[in-house]
């Protein structure tokens, strides 16, 4: 893989999450009903940023839940000859509440169809929407996204890598070219 470039830096990150936050209180009309649920495993961090955010703002706290969708993937035979299939956990209750999906890319639409799926079989919610850091295009699934943090059209040919302190010790999206 060829390095290309950095398309969001730190603050740039903090920048996008907290446009993000605001379009989120605004879109509900406050956070009453809201609840964040992070996609494993980028989703998750990001998504208590956006709470964080959120409580800082509103003086009212989301709860944030996660999801492990890899057992729902319906193309887990592109992972590897021998997938390892997770039981999904999904650790919150979801009935009657706004749910927001947070995700770090979206790209074929294929994670946010499972973890909808995951939400779906744990109870039915008023709504659910999806945040998303990075819009790369390339949509397999007519699926898109109510809060995206910046459009970054790709070639099938590049990767994005979204690297969270919490995980990676670094905040930045950089953009690579497979060779």
């Amino acid at each position: 893989m060829e390095f290309k470039s950095v398309l969001l830096d730190e603050k740039a990150m903090k920048r996008t999450l907290t446009r993000i936050a605001h379009e989120i209180i605004e879109k509900n009309k406050g956070v009453d009903n809201v609840l964040l649920i992070g996609i494993e495993r980028r989703g998750v961090p990001i998504a208590e940023r956006i709470a964080s955010l959120i409580e800082e703002f509103e003086d009212e706290k989301v709860e944030v839940g996660h999801v492990d969708i890899t057992l729902y993937r319906d193309d887990l035979t592109e992972l590897g000859e021998q997938p390892v299939v997770k039981e999904s956990i999904l650790d919150i209750q979801v009935k009657n509440k706004n749910v927001i999906l947070v995700d770090d890319v979206l790209y074929t639409g294929r994670t946010a169809r499972a973890a909808m799926e995951a939400i779906i079989k744990n109870g039915r919610p008023a709504s659910i929407q999806l945040a998303v850091l990075i819009d790369r295009g390339h949509r397999e699934l007519p699926i898109r996204a109510d809060y995206v943090g910046k459009n970054v059209p790709t070639s099938r040919k590049e990767i994005i890598s979204v690297m969270v302190s919490e995980i990676d010790d670094e905040d930045s999206v950089k953009i690579f070219e497979i060779q």
